[in-house]
């Protein structure tokens, strides 16, 4: 591989003393040719790559997973339409070197971690995928190199699973090597939030770290903000997705308590939207899903627990969050009630499964615990999905989905998610629908959740 000319860094880098933190712009030139590795090529670390690629820096894109690798490479990745495009563009001009074998990332300048973090069964954080890459990564370090953890974690966790171990191989942080953790702000299927313009943060083991790493992640945002050290950076993240949480269970519990006194919800909080002011709009809905949300809290509060410390209102709303999808089978059971139907054998179409509008992702979806539950209650249940043929479901089983919704009539019609450029008007043709998006309800055999 040859290496190419940095054209794209962070003007300026560390804070100008420990814990202030500044805004940097990007933009400027940097003499120094790099090349880059991003390890984990999914739906963060897929765009990132891209960042650099499309500015002529060559990326060893480095997965463990044979099969994702060529999915990238034939185009079948799951891509907003302009990413596809830059893509293409990636691998026609060989500045994407997609591989599996660790040893590799050792000819990197600078190498971005960017692997899951989910939870487990039991909301414990499932750092498996985050531990191997960071171990692969300590174990082909080199010095001089430039090492960026982006995976949402628990503070203390850049120290504990990439600065400790580097020392043990004589590697010092500041020294030797350049440790920096900079959270992912990607919001997929949204063009608006493109993540080359969206500001990130940034804080390094030291100020020599930071003014490394904002070389490299000055190419993969509109402006770095830094912090005074990796702990803020990671506390930053838990704090966004923490406040979505919050925020989202308070609207959910708005959204009941309107049903309750007989008005619409939605009205209420476009209402309320329109002051300038102390409040910012959040929207009800079926349940939390992704990659983020329904995770991310929990390793503040596990954190927290080890330290025999609480966060009742976090807790709180994590629980209320969990509750959802088992409320809409409630609901969804009254509904029926009321038209003289029971749930037991009732013909059941879920309109959209994805956790959120314009993407393939079903990770955390609600509609996966909603349709087993409605199963378990003994209903008969279909999906459609244009993003989704088939359907692996939390009991084990596999769902396929209904091509020609309209064919056929649904003693109840699920609305779980409504994807951009989709045809719903058959929805006008069916008896009852449960609008769980809050959107699409208003007319005769409509209700919300």
């Amino acid at each position: 591989m040859s290496t190419t000319q940095m054209r794209h860094t962070a003007a300026g880098a560390a804070p100008k003393s420990a814990g202030t933190p500044v805004g940097v712009p990007t933009g400027g030139s940097s003499p120094e040719p790099a090349r880059v590795a991003v390890v984990g090529l999914g739906y963060v670390g897929l765009p990132t790559a891209l960042s650099f690629t499309d500015q002529d820096i060559e990326v060893i894109g480095f997965d463990v997973s044979e099969t994702r690798l060529t999915a990238i490479k034939d185009m079948q990745a799951d891509l907003l339409p302009r990413d596809r495009v830059r893509l293409a563009a990636a691998l026609d001009r060989q500045l994407l070197h997609l591989t599996t074998e660790p040893s590799s990332l050792a000819a990197a300048d600078a190498v971005l971690v960017c692997v899951p973090t989910p939870v487990d069964t039991h909301l414990t954080p499932d750092l498996t995928a985050l531990s191997s890459a960071c171990a692969t990564v300590v174990s082909h370090a080199r010095a001089g190199q430039t090492i960026v953890l982006t995976s949402t974690t628990y503070p203390g966790c850049t120290a504990d699973l990439v600065i400790r171990p580097l020392r043990s191989r004589g590697l010092e942080a500041g020294r030797d090597v350049f440790v920096a953790f900079s959270p992912e702000r990607i919001d997929p299927g949204v063009v608006d939030h493109a993540p080359d313009r969206t500001p990130r943060v940034l804080g390094g083991a030291t100020a020599e770290c930071a003014r490394a790493a904002a070389r490299f992640v000055g190419h993969t945002a509109g402006t770095l903000h830094m912090v005074s050290s990796p702990e803020a950076a990671e506390m930053t993240k838990l704090v966004e997705n923490t406040f979505r949480a919050v925020n989202i269970a308070l609207a959910n519990e708005f959204a009941d308590a309107a049903r309750e006194v007989n008005v619409d919800v939605m009205e209420i909080i476009s209402a309320a939207a329109t002051k300038p002011y102390g409040f910012m709009p959040f929207y009800p809905g079926a349940g939390v899903g992704g990659h983020c949300i329904p995770c991310d809290p929990h390793y503040l509060l596990w954190q927290l627990r080890s330290r025999r410390a609480s966060s009742p209102v976090v807790e709180a709303a994590m629980t209320a969050i969990a509750a959802r999808p088992k409320d809409v089978v409630t609901r969804a059971q009254r509904v029926l009630a009321d038209h003289g139907r029971p749930l037991r054998e009732a013909r059941i179409l879920v309109v959209g499964v994805t956790y959120k509008p314009g993407v393939a992702d079903v990770r955390e979806s609600p509609a996966l615990a909603i349709i087993d539950m409605l199963l378990d209650e003994g209903a008969d249940v279909s999906y459609t999905d244009p993003h989704v043929g088939v359907l692996r479901i939390e009991s084990g089983g596999v769902m396929f989905g209904v091509t020609e919704p309209a064919d056929e009539q649904w003693d109840l019609v699920l609305i779980h998610t409504i994807h951009p450029g989709t045809d719903y008007e058959w929805l006008e043709d069916q008896a009852m629908v449960l609008d769980t998006t809050y959107r699409v309800a208003g007319r005769a055999g409509r209700v919300t959740l």
